[in-house]
């Protein structure tokens, strides 16, 4: 499927039936959990968010990739925003990235990056609110991401104000992408008296922080701590002494907190999901299903502090499996959606003000 592209009919232009059914399969190969999302969104905006995705995920490539300088990341991120402003020509980016992209970076993304021309031809296809969105997300998180690289090091983020900057660039922009997205879909999202936004930027740290807390010792395996500074010497440690299957009570604590503000964050991402009208269930499936999957990340997390790697509290296909079953029988009703949220946070350390 990936091979059969049809070339630039004109420049820039690539037929959209392809470059959808291209986006479908590379969905499959580089997210499982976005694979199986997004296909609960209405048609229109299953497009939209499916290619936002692919846009971060090029992003992403850009930032993981573990031999380019971060002066070199920072270079690529501007040509990528560059060709989706259509100031520079989609197959630049899609073959000089691609000659200097590290031999060991996963075949899925080398694909996404060898189709990167028919990701952006998708993309400039878009209504104006769409592409401005997607552009905007862009643009904020390859500058973030380039800047965070630049001082990346197992000293860890400067205090809580950073890591929470961090996990804008990274994932709270995101939210606010998808909020643009998800109102063009359905207004009435805005009818509620809540700073939907605000909860959008919440949603996204609230999952961000699951994942640097899952993928804490695999990120200082290669160098890199994302917890803060200030936080780690409030409990009486220093980010040296920091090290896989750490048994020290400051730690222990130093955890509870940052499981118990992941938490908080995850119940501004419910608020979030119940300003959807109930019977947009296909939109709360979407964010419900993400809440879930974090939620017993984090409980996996609290119940083996010892973890040494991901994959140590990595949740099931089983529980996968039961959280859709949950999730298609519950979302179209707010109070039994809050009571089985309250239930699911209850073994988690006791949530704070955020």
């Amino acid at each position: 499927m990936t091979d059969n592209i049809a070339p630039e009919q004109a420049p820039g232009i690539i037929d959209r039936d392809a470059a959808l059914c291209y986006q479908t399969a590379s969905l499959q190969r580089v997210s499982r959990t976005f694979a199986l999302t997004i296909p609960r969104l209405p048609t229109g905006l299953q497009e939209a968010v499916g290619n936002g995705y692919l846009l971060c995920r090029i992003a992403d490539t850009i930032e993981d990739d573990p031999l380019l300088s971060w002066e070199a990341k920072a270079h690529w991120q501007r040509v990528f925003l560059a060709v989706l402003r259509k100031e520079r020509p989609a197959a630049e980016f899609a073959s000089g990235f691609g000659a200097v992209m590290a031999a060991e970076m996963p075949e899925g993304e080398h694909d996404l990056i060898a189709h990167s021309a028919a990701v952006v031809s998708l993309t400039h296809s878009f209504n104006a609110v769409q592409q401005n969105a997607l552009t905007r997300c862009v643009e904020i998180m390859g500058a973030g991401m380039a800047d965070f690289q630049r001082r990346a090091s197992r000293a860890g983020l400067r205090d809580q104000a950073d890591m929470d900057h961090y996990c804008y660039v990274v994932a709270g922009v995101v939210g606010e992408m998808l909020t643009t997205l998800f109102v063009e879909e359905e207004p009435r999202m805005l009818a509620g008296t809540v700073d939907l936004p605000a909860l959008a930027v919440s949603f996204g740290q609230g999952l961000q922080m699951t994942n640097i807390l899952k993928d804490l010792w695999t990120d200082w395996e290669r160098g890199v701590l994302w917890l803060p500074q200030d936080r780690i010497r409030a409990h009486g440690l220093t980010p040296e002494q920091l090290h896989p299957a750490m048994d020290h009570p400051g730690f222990a604590a130093l955890l509870a907190e940052m499981l118990a503000l992941a938490a908080q964050h995850l119940r501004n991402a419910l608020t979030f999901t119940l300003q959807i009208p109930a019977e947009q269930t296909g939109m709360r499936d979407f964010c419900l299903w993400a809440i879930a999957m974090a939620v017993l990340t984090l409980r996996r997390i609290a119940e083996n502090p010892g973890f040494r790697s991901g994959d140590e509290v990595k949740i099931s296909r089983d529980s996968v499996r039961n959280i859709v079953m949950l999730s298609r029988l519950l979302h179209r009703f707010d109070p039994l959606l809050d009571l089985a949220f309250r239930v699911a946070i209850k073994p988690l350390p006791k949530e704070r003000s955020c």
